[in-house]
């Protein structure tokens, strides 16, 4: 059955004879943020082919725009940037809506901080909730004059650019987010700008940043910039989202009869912590034909049934792979063994507090689930039960629900268009596999 050709508030899904078929998941977000947000300030023209077709990236190019930078989105993911350098950047006559994207409002905090005028950033009611302090205060160590909500810890955040010093600064916890935050504000600082993390984080900016001209050291757990005044533009194709891409891997998995492939997946290091995981649980997961597109690794991914044991996860593995969490969460169901994930109070703070949410919807489909302040204990294996579940907004909540309920015996998932934030085309996607999918 064919899924709805728009966004349904609810979905229930049945669990197929098979799961067999090919897919291509949306371009990378992350990569996708980075190419419109470092293309603008770049001197030139520059087109980005598989553009992520989500709400969250939507709302980068709309920001960029209110900045007066031109940008053309056209049919099949393309988009085409016209550079204005860092300094053709205008104050926006407008509060920057960021909707539910935290990599936006993070991103450009960094970048305006800079800039010799006011901006106001916002977002939907998630957004607004999830902490800013973070980028906050390095930021203001740079000399940035920035102000939010709740003693500035929460959007809106006002930021009134100027001249930033350059600094060193050690991240509390490893975050891409707010490395790259810094490093965006570095490139119009007085002097260089160093950022030591505890643990490795995804590289995707300055792996970009020197694609396009910055001068960028790299050392273990460290990354140095130079102030640039000229970036050049940098046309590419954004490989498909690992994260989108591991919902299918998942599902091939623990299905019975299952043999899925994803092709031109995003294989960053930082990204792909799940495929280790996924080769300790016994998975059968493979990458065929890896090869480098604009300076990122890609393969396909081919996943096919398998008996899984217990993991136990945490520490320096949990920042490459924070956001398939959820995700393991539902895997660890079905794995021989007691699963332990720790180290994981990150997850409190994303579009919902994930280890909540996991704990609760999938306790409504007979796991054995333990919620703890930084994780979960999953004992397993369990044969999940059809339950109607919340997805809580959450649009990597509703994916891992929808792949419980492909791997045990069907799930009807409330609040399912969420996954229009990353995935528009998840349902659509689902029915190609051999899904059954009704609004």
């Amino acid at each position: 059955m064919t899924a709805p050709s728009q966004p349904a508030t609810t979905i229930a899904l049945a669990s197929p004879r098979a799961l067999r078929g090919e897919v291509r998941v949306p371009g990378d977000k992350s990569i996708s943020h980075r190419a419109a947000l470092l293309n603008a300030i770049a001197h030139g023209s520059a087109e980005v082919a598989n553009y992520a077709p989500g709400d969250d990236c939507r709302s980068t190019l709309s920001c960029l725009q209110r900045l007066g930078v031109a940008i053309e989105v056209a049919g099949g993911g393309r988009v085409r940037v016209q550079g204005q350098g860092l300094d053709g950047l205008r104050e926006p006559a407008e509060v920057l809506d960021c909707g539910n994207s935290g990599t936006t409002v993070r991103l450009l905090a960094g970048l305006l901080a800079s800039r010799p005028f006011l901006s106001i950033l916002s977002g939907d009611g998630s957004l607004r909730s999830r902490p800013m302090a973070r980028v906050v205060e390095p930021l203001r160590q740079m000399g940035a004059s920035i102000w939010g909500r709740d003693r500035d810890r929460l959007a809106p955040l006002a930021i009134r650019g100027g001249q930033l010093q350059g600094l060193t600064y050690r991240t509390p916890v490893a975050s891409a987010q707010v490395k790259s935050a810094v490093l965006l504000a570095g490139l119009g600082a007085d002097g260089p700008t160093e950022v030591i993390e505890p643990a490795p984080s995804r590289d995707h900016t300055e792996r970009m940043l020197a694609a396009m001209g910055a001068r960028v050291a790299l050392a273990p757990g460290v990354v140095r910039l130079e102030p640039t005044e000229r970036l050049q533009p940098l046309s590419l194709t954004v490989p498909g989202d690992f994260s989108s891409a591991a919902f299918w891997l998942a599902a091939a998995c623990l299905h019975p009869d299952a043999s899925v492939v994803v092709r031109g997946v995003g294989l960053n290091p930082g990204r792909t912590g799940l495929l280790a995981v996924l080769e300790q649980m016994g998975a059968r997961v493979r990458v065929e034909q890896p090869r480098l597109d604009g300076g990122e690794p890609v393969g396909d991914l081919v996943a096919e049934s398998s008996a899984l044991r217990a993991v136990d996860i945490g520490g320096a593995t949990i920042p490459s792979l924070v956001d398939e969490l959820p995700l393991l969460a539902v895997l660890a169901c079905f794995a021989r063994g007691t699963t332990r994930v720790r180290d994981a109070a990150e997850l409190r703070y994303k579009e919902s507090d994930r280890i909540a949410a996991m704990a609760a919807q999938l306790t409504r489909l007979g796991a054995r689930i333990h919620e703890h302040p930084d994780g979960w204990t999953i004992e397993g294996p369990t044969r999940l039960q059809p339950a109607e579940v919340d997805s809580a907004g959450d649009h990597r909540v509703a994916m891992a629900l929808a792949v419980a309920g492909l791997a045990g015996s069907g799930v009807t998932i409330q609040r399912a268009d969420c996954v229009s934030i990353s995935y528009p085309g998840f349902w659509a996607d689902a029915a190609i596999l051999g899904a059954q999918v009704h609004a």
